[in-house]
Formats: C-alpha cells, sequence, structure tokens
C-alpha cells in the first residue's frame, strides 16, 4: 500500500517535491526558557475543535517542548522537539503523532539529528496494515519541525526568510519554505487596541509544481512584536490538504 499523503511536519503543510540547497540557521534573538500554555484548536467560524497543552522547559542551551491538541472527538495531535540554541536555533530531534478521526491516517514518525536515524509508522484506514520504514537521513542545519512560531518570534521586524522542513514522503526530504511578512494589522489584547506582525508561510515551489500544487496550502501566523515577542495565532491545516485551523490560545 502507497503512502496517500505526504506529511509536512510543524504546521501541516504538505508538498511531493523537494529541495538540496540548505540555508542558514536562524539567529537566536530571544532565547527561549520554561513555558505552560494552553492553546485551543478552532474552525474558522470559532467552534473548539481540540484543547492543547504546550510545555516547554529549558536546560542551558538545550530546549525540549512538547504540544498535544486533544480533540472532542478522541483524535490526538501530539508534537515534541528537542532544539538547541547557542547562538542560532538547530532541532536536535523530532517526533509526531496523528491519529482518530479528526486525521484521515494515523501516522506516528522521528528523527534524530545525532544519529541521524528516523522512523516512519503508518496506517491508512482500520482495515490496512501497518507500514513501518526506517534508515539514515542527514538533517539540514536550518530546518524547523514544530518551531516555525518560534522561529517567526526572531526574525527582525518586517525580514523574509527561508528555512527548511523535513517532510516524509514516505522517505525524508527536504521542502523549503518562505516567511514571508505581511502589512501590520490591529488587533484587540484585552479590549486594548495593539499591532501585530503578520507572515504567510508558503512552500518554495519551482514552475510545473507550482502548475500542478497550485492549491497547496500555506500557513498565516500573528506574532506580537516587541522586547518579548509572543505567538498570537495560526491559521492552517494540521495534515495535507485538511481544513483551514486556527490554533490561538483557550
Amino acid at each position: 500500500m502507497r503512502f496517500r499523503r505526504s506529511a509536512l511536519l510543524g504546521l501541516g503543510l504538505s508538498l511531493l517535491l523537494w529541495a538540496t540547497a540548505w540555508g542558514e540557521p536562524v539567529t537566536v534573538r530571544f532565547p527561549e526558557g520554561v513555558t505552560r500554555a494552553f492553546p485551543a484548536v478552532r474552525s474558522l467560524e470559532g467552534k473548539t475543535l481540540a484543547f492543547g497543552d504546550f510545555v516547554q522547559i529549558a536546560r542551558e542551551d538545550r530546549v525540549q517542548s512538547r504540544l498535544v491538541f486533544r480533540f472532542k472527538d478522541g483524535s490526538v495531535h501530539d508534537e515534541s522537539v528537542v532544539f538547541s540554541q547557542r547562538g542560532v536555533f538547530k532541532m536536535e530531534s523530532y517526533r509526531l503523532i496523528q491519529r482518530g478521526p479528526s486525521f484521515p491516517e494515523t501516522l506516528e514518525v522521528s528523527i534524530d539529528r545525532q544519529s541521524g536515524a528516523y522512523t516512519v509508522r503508518h496506517r491508512g484506514d482500520e482495515d490496512s496494515p501497518e507500514e513501518v520504514l526506517d534508515g539514515k537521513f542527514e538533517v539540514p542545519d536550518d530546518a524547523y519541525n514544530g518551531m516555525l512560531t518560534l522561529i517567526l518570534k526572531n526574525l527582525p521586524p518586517g525580514t523574509a526568510d527561508t528555512v527548511s522542513m523535513v517532510a516524509f514522503t514516505p522517505k525524508p526530504r527536504v521542502v523549503k519554505l518562505r516567511l514571508t511578512p505581511m502589512p501590520d494589522e490591529q488587533v484587540l489584547l484585552n479590549e486594548a487596541p495593539a499591532q501585530a506582525a503578520r507572515y504567510v508561510i508558503r512552500p518554495e515551489l519551482g514552475f510545473f509544481a507550482s502548475l500542478l500544487l497550485f492549491d497547496a496550502p500555506s500557513v498565516r501566523c500573528w506574532i506580537l512584536p516587541g522586547e518579548a515577542p509572543a505567538f498570537l495565532k495560526a491559521e492552517g491545516p494540521l495534515y495535507f490538504m485538511g481544513p483551514i485551523w486556527r490554533i490561538e490560545p483557550f
């Protein structure tokens, strides 16, 4: 049985293409620390679909974070990333689990930079056997699975950048993403107006790829800039060609 989708891990972008050119890792402007937050997944109409728990622990220059969304229908999105922040951000390991009726397939993937080992476990539906793939893969220095909102907070204001993600198709491939700033947008925080920085995250496609994947979903993010930047919300799919959901503080 073939994989029926290409999981681009992080905010749910997906592609069947890859890039070979690696970019420079993003400089640490705002080091990460210990954090606990409780985001939610909502439809664009405002219906709450899932409740989240985000836990981040920092020990010196090494950070571990885990985000778990538990959907009302019993589905689970469980994403963990370990990264270093020694002058630049560098993803060290990554793991994602998606299962339940909110997702078209059951998926578990993991990858480790130091060993180069990756594992993919996949099941198309309840009647299909589980497929397991493993092997070795060199993770790019600018790969940021599960870290895109963190990276946006560390970009200089108004600056665009291009970073990598590791996509599993089903074997791992490198996909380039363009982080593009948009005009600021006024938002209300505690009933007071504030200016939010907006970004659009799009895959970089060649001409023929853009013809084939003209409707490939993008992700939009809102960041509160300043001396302590904060994530406000994101809109995009959590899986390939999935519905556009909003992730925001509960």
